[in-house]
């Protein structure tokens, strides 16, 4: 269990669906490593082969239940490229899974990974007997501290707090089609990890730190180095010093292929940024902070559709008041409010009339853990994920 930095990420060893899987001498919880879902992001699988390694070394009986670290985007990962023809981490929503199981063939290159991908996922997921946790390790085109990411789910945020690292509310429910997201509604315990920067050899240390605090945390690891634990706590406590315990997402600059985006240069993860500040250009012209916050995940790269995300902190008092709220299942009190209605047919869905929503902040949904929105010229539409309180008795993905 090393920490020594490698002073530069290797090229992988392991083009395999499967990199490793390492079964404990007894039941217990199930983790899924998934590394390289964008193929420029190989720390990641780096961490996690280091992982793989060291329980092998310790043996079966230091572990319960069973460890697998998948590879997600291989032709991206050969390419060392986020994506060959399409973002394989924006293609999971419900209706693009179902033409996957129905046979769809396009001949795109991310389909066929896709299709491999779930294949996998549905033979560990069948098997597994116990809890099962995902966590998909991510790096960033930016400096910064490595954080957290979850759907907020109580079941996931309680988990996330075990770990030593800030943790960012609602930025998966910001774009549509993460894998993240469609495990959670199926009831997989899910958990993003941002370790830093793409090309600093300490995103490495800091994944391999997380993933051995989570078999920690999991309960999973018999007889626990503590002073090993210890020495990882304290290497992701330095890395984050200073920065908020909990934030949450509060806009993102969405962009596409054409819009010409450039970012200005210098801006790091977290960064505090005021409402007016010059934050990029495009085709447009430049673009300005609109309202005071932290930036998340400034793009200085070719690929992909999310310019910047805006985030604010999250107090513990919100937090206290969001899980007692839950607890005592006392989101009816939303239907109540003027201007909201049900989905019919859906109970995880509300109706909110937006010329009387605006009487009343977002802040009130988010509460319930209502966050992913979706806007007519007259209504808008606020969901939240299955599963808030505990997971189902068996996962079944759909």
């Amino acid at each position: 269990m090393s920490d020594e930095s490698t002073g530069v990420i290797e090229a992988p060893r392991s083009h395999r669906r499967i990199v490793g899987r390492i079964r404990g001498a007894t039941a217990g919880p199930t983790v899924i490593v998934m590394t390289a879902i964008h193929g420029n992001e190989p720390a990641g699988l780096e961490a996690a082969e280091r992982v793989l390694a060291g329980l092998e070394s310790a043996g079966p009986r230091r572990l319960r239940g069973q460890f697998v670290v998948l590879a997600g985007n291989l032709a991206a990962l050969r390419d060392r490229a986020r994506f060959i023809e399409r973002d394989l981490n924006r293609q999971w929503t419900p209706a693009k899974v179902e033409r996957i199981r129905a046979g769809e063939d396009d001949g795109a290159v991310e389909q066929r990974e896709q299709r491999q991908l779930l294949e996998a996922l549905d033979e560990l997921v069948g098997r597994a007997a116990g809890r099962i946790h995902f966590l998909d390790l991510h790096t960033s085109s930016a400096d910064g501290p490595p954080f957290l990411t979850v759907g907020d789910t109580l079941v996931n945020r309680n988990f996330a707090l075990r770990l030593p690292l800030p943790l960012i509310l609602g930025l998966e429910e910001q774009v549509d089609g993460a894998l993240l997201e469609y495990l959670n509604n199926c009831g997989v315990v899910t958990l993003g990890v941002e370790a830093g920067h793409h090309d600093d050899a300490s995103s490495v240390d800091r994944h391999e730190a997380v993933l051995w605090l989570t078999l920690a945390a999991a309960r999973m690891l018999v007889d626990p180095p503590r002073a090993e634990l210890g020495r990882r706590r304290r290497l992701l406590a330095e890395a984050t010093r200073g920065i908020p315990r909990v934030s949450e997402v509060r806009q993102r600059h969405a962009i596409a292929e054409d819009d010409q985006f450039r970012m200005e240069r210098g801006f790091r993860n977290f960064q505090r940024v005021r409402r007016g500040m010059l934050l990029a250009h495009d085709r447009n012209g430049p673009i300005r902070a609109a309202q005071d916050g932290l930036i998340l995940l400034p793009l200085y790269q070719a690929q992909g559709d999310d310019g910047f995300f805006l985030s604010g902190d999250v107090s513990r008092m919100w937090l206290v008041l969001s899980a007692l709220l839950r607890h005592l299942r006392l989101d009816r009190l939303t239907w109540i409010l003027p201007g909201v209605r049900r989905r019919p047919g859906h109970a995880d869905q509300l109706l909110v009339s937006t010329r009387i929503a605006r009487w009343y902040p977002l802040e009130v949904f988010h509460l319930f853990g209502f966050r992913k929105l979706r806007r007519t010229p007259s209504t808008l539409l606020v969901s939240r994920r299955r599963f808030d309180l505990a997971p189902p008795e068996r996962v079944r993905l759909s």
